[in-house]
């Protein structure tokens, strides 16, 4: 139940935040739309070009528009106030450790990691 839920949710947040919500309600204004015009004793293609001609929006393809823009407008003014960064320190000096010692490549040879244990394994009594 809860891992049912869970997925749920996550598929919502997917939805909401691609903006997939908005193309939904846009297919169903077009498709009232183009029906309306259909049932109007208007052709097909006269319904079609009318439907997506951009110049006789329903009312809820002016809602949508209006959702989109106010989306936009909120997304423009958080990305403002996320770019705000503390002032940093002008310069920056990087200073070694004093005691600093360089360990002698003999102790990382091939052959000391690749040898067998000295001992077998332990065997199970």
């Amino acid at each position: 139940m809860f891992v049912r839920c869970g997925k749920f949710l996550v598929v919502l947040a997917l939805v909401l935040a691609t903006g997939l919500h908005w193309a939904a309600l846009q297919t169903v204004a077009w498709s009232t739309m183009l029906a309306a015009n259909l049932s109007s004793q208007q052709s097909l293609t006269e319904a079609v070009s009318q439907t997506f001609d951009g110049e006789h929006p329903c009312p809820l393809c002016k809602a949508i528009k209006a959702g989109k823009q106010s989306e936009q407008k909120s997304e423009a003014l958080t990305l403002k106030l996320k770019l705000e960064f503390p002032l940093v320190a002008e310069s920056l000096v990087v200073l070694a450790p004093t005691d600093f010692e360089l360990v002698a490549l003999e102790f990382f040879s091939a052959d000391s990691i690749s040898s067998k244990p000295p001992l077998p394994p332990p065997r199970m009594a």
